[in-house]
């Protein structure tokens, strides 16, 4: 219902891995939570186990279509939102060097990882501005796209981390004067489908590092990139 006042989150990715963990925290916690998938029979299957106040949309990050269609579905059915987690992200691109670098797989990833991120928050942040405590904007990054440890390993996804970091910055400076806070996180090499098996961490330790910037006081950081709630460099 749109006249709802409990607060709403919507994640996006949130078919499986850190976005599902995430958004199984924060149904769990109360809040009406949004499953945004391109996949919704995935999300259906997803969500089947999840407690709480739990809706699965389409989404398609990539297409500003899907987006525009979202963001109206969001407007009928819940009339705000408090709580944005950009989780989705494609092309951890292991095989790839800068200079053999294939750039139209470049370019999907920036589509998905930076501008799919962009496209959300533009067309979501005006359900935000309203007058409410806790309400926030996660930018899943990653340490792959800090500038100060960047190497030559996995060139589009490090340099989509690297812009979606540079579009926190952005949010968060015009976003202030709302009390609308900002932050990327870095979950950590997470065993996700794309993590590997390999991985150190588990998937709900992933998805406590960016819970943590769900859950800051209103007047904690903002314009942040953080792992495990402490800073990281850029």
């Amino acid at each position: 219902m749109a006249d709802d006042p409990r607060a709403v989150a919507v994640v996006t990715g949130a078919n499986r891995g850190i976005g599902r963990q995430v958004a199984a925290q924060l149904a769990a916690e109360g809040h009406r939570t949004v499953l945004a998938v391109r996949n919704v029979d995935a999300g259906h299957v997803a969500a089947r186990d999840l407690t709480g106040d739990v809706a699965v949309a389409p989404l398609d990050v990539a297409d500003p279509d899907s987006v525009t269609r979202f963001a109206g579905w969001l407007r009928q059915h819940h009339g705000r939102v408090d709580v944005l987690v950009n989780n989705a992200a494609v092309n951890y691109d292991t095989w790839q060097d800068p200079l053999g670098a294939d750039l139209t797989q470049v370019r999907d990833t920036l589509e998905v990882n930076t501008l799919g991120a962009w496209r959300v928050a533009q067309a979501v942040a005006p359900l935000m501005r309203h007058p409410a405590p806790g309400r926030r904007i996660v930018n899943v990054s990653s340490e792959s796209g800090s500038l100060t440890s960047m190497g030559a390993a996995t060139p589009a996804y490090a340099m989509s981390k690297a812009a979606l970091n540079a579009l926190t910055r952005l949010l968060a400076a015009q976003l202030a004067p709302d009390g609308i806070l900002v932050n990327s996180v870095c979950p950590g090499w997470v065993a996700t489908d794309m993590g590997g098996p390999a991985a150190p961490r588990t998937i709900a330790e992933g998805a406590a590092s960016v819970l943590w910037a769900v859950r800051i006081p209103d007047d904690g950081p903002t314009g942040g990139f953080f792992r495990d709630g402490h800073p990281l460099p850029w």
